[in-house]
This record gives C-alpha cells, structure tokens and sequence, in this order.
C-alpha cells in the first residue's frame, strides 16, 4: 500500500553557532567551513531536550495534518540516540503527546526518515495503523568530539515531523545497507563492567573521502534506478530533497543529473548536517513556501552510517 504525507512540521534549539563562533576555539574559519562544507549556521542544543524537540515538531505536523493527537495509532521516530537509553524517544514524545500506541526508535543514521517511511508504508498496508506520526531528531552536538575540526563544524541539532496516513502519493522507495562499520561510526563504551577492558564511549569518527565517494555514487545510482522503475526522466521531478550532508554532494548531483539548482532546495547554509532530521526539515521548509501542491512530484534520497541509503519517490496528494 502506498501512503500520503498530510502534515509536516519541524523544530530546532534556540541557540545559533556561528562559524566565526568556532574558529574562536578551533583552528579553523568561515571561510574554510563555507568552502568545503556549504556550512555557514547550525544551531545546538542548550536547555532544550530531543523529547522538547520532537514534542515541538510533531504538534506542528498534527495541526497541518487535521488530526487530534489521539488519532495516531503509531509512532515512528528516526534517531541516533534520544534523552535516554532507555525507553525510547519515539516514547518519550508519546509521553508529551498523551498517546498510547506502539511508540518505537529506529537507527539508520542519517537514512532513517527514509527508513521509517518504509516502516510506515508496511504498517498502513498490513492494516495494523490508520495514521502515523513519524519524528525524526538528532542532537548531534553530543555525539561530536569539539576539539576535532573535521566532524564538529559539519553538525547540528534538530527534529522534523510529519503524519501519514493511507494514500497514493508514494510511488517508489527502495531502501540499501552494505554493512560497513569503518567509514563512518561511532564506538559505545563498556560502562563500569568488571569482565570487560574499560573503554569510554567514543565520538563520530568519519572517513570524509569514503563518505563522499559512497554519498554520491548512491544518489546516483539510486536517482537512475527510481526514474527507470517510473519511466520518469529527471525532468519530470518537481524537486529533489536529498539529505544536506555536504554542499559538494549536493552539487555534485545536482550537476550529475543536469538539472537546475532550484529544483535542489538547500538549507545546510543554516542549519549544517541535521542527520536523519536533515530531509523531514527540508520537506517542511518547501511546504510551508507554498512550493508543494497537489501533484508536486519529490524525490527524497538520503545516505549515512551503516553504509544505509534510501530514496523514494512521491506525488503530492
């Protein structure tokens, strides 16, 4: 069964870091975070929880949507890691929500907006959930190492929101993981274990030519794949939302398909690299514009940790 988006919302920290901000304590400057990354903003949490986040945006989704909290069935959230542990964000945001459906997390790094509309899609068409809010939040402001240039200046926190339900807007989604764990990682540690070596919980650890070798080489690939499952050209898409890792990337592809930058929204300038939350804020962005109507065709691709990639293909309903 496919399914259609009926509302969007997103949330982000009160606090904005400038680049100018960092290179006051790294070796670094605006000049070069901009030239390499595209990064000139991203905003990091200070008072404010993933649950205040996810809370924040998903109220937003559910008043675009037209549905009351208590409609929802299912809760989806995509995430490297909420407030805890244990229990689960998706949970935690039901909590604030007043829900109590099935509320579960699902780590496909900066994938996982991807990966939870594919949940999401089996759930409405098994007929186990009606409408679904689906939350995707990252604080990557803690999974950082601040003292390292090449990862902190890329990052920043952040959570989008949207609610689906039954439909026939999404005509194409195809999700890949290649199961590698050395590009792009980071390592959790033996917490005060007495039968393992003591090891403290590491930070994100990546390989900049690997990822980037690996972003592009699936945009590429997975964007062919989904025109030619469609007997679509890349023409025919209205606007692609690929995740905002890295202004090259995204240029990259851009260039690659041949097609203009307007039909290539951005939002890294302002935001940095939000992971899985990166695609959910684009879409919500585009849509409050005004630029989504009915009929609006998007394609959405995005690629992370794990090596996971995924992309899909709507029609606005």
């Amino acid at each position: 069964m496919s399914f259609k988006i009926i509302g969007t919302g997103r949330a982000l920290p009160q606090k904005a870091v400038s680049n100018d901000e960092l290179s006051a304590f790294l070796d670094t400057s605006d000049e070069w975070i901009t030239s390499h990354t595209g990064v000139k903003n991203r905003y990091v949490c200070t008072e404010e929880s993933l649950t205040d986040l996810c809370e924040s945006a998903a109220k937003k989704a559910l008043l675009r949507s037209g549905l009351r909290a208590e409609e929802i069935d299912l809760v989806l959230c995509s995430t490297m890691g909420g407030d805890f542990i244990t229990p689960s964000l998706a949970c935690a945001a039901a909590e604030r929500l007043g829900l109590s459906c099935p509320a579960f997390d699902l780590n496909a790094a900066c994938s996982g907006f991807l990966y939870a509309l594919d949940v999401a899609a089996a759930y409405l068409s098994c007929g186990r959930a009606k409408n679904i809010l689906i939350l995707s939040a990252e604080m990557m402001s803690k999974h950082v190492d601040w003292s390292d240039r090449a990862t902190c200046v890329l990052f920043g926190d952040g959570a989008g929101a949207c609610v689906v339900t039954a439909g026939t807007a999404l005509q194409y989604l195809r999700l890949t993981a290649e199961g590698d764990t050395a590009i792009l990682f980071r390592e959790d540690g033996n917490g005060n274990s007495p039968f393992r070596e003591k090891k403290e919980r590491g930070f994100v650890k990546m390989q900049g030519q690997g990822v980037f070798k690996f972003a592009v080489r699936m945009i590429e690939t997975q964007t062919k794949a989904a025109l030619e499952s469609l007997s679509l050209t890349a023409d025919d898409i209205d606007y692609y939302l690929l995740h905002q890792a890295n202004k090259r990337i995204l240029d990259f592809a851009r260039e690659k398909l041949g097609q203009p930058e307007e039909k290539f929204p951005s939002n890294i300038h302002r935001y940095g690299n939000v992971s899985s939350a990166s695609v959910p804020i684009l879409l919500d962005e585009l849509f409050e514009k005004g630029n989504i109507q009915k009929g609006t065709k998007l394609l959405m691709s995005a690629f992370g940790a794990g090596l996971t990639a995924g992309t899909c293909v709507m029609s606005w309903e």
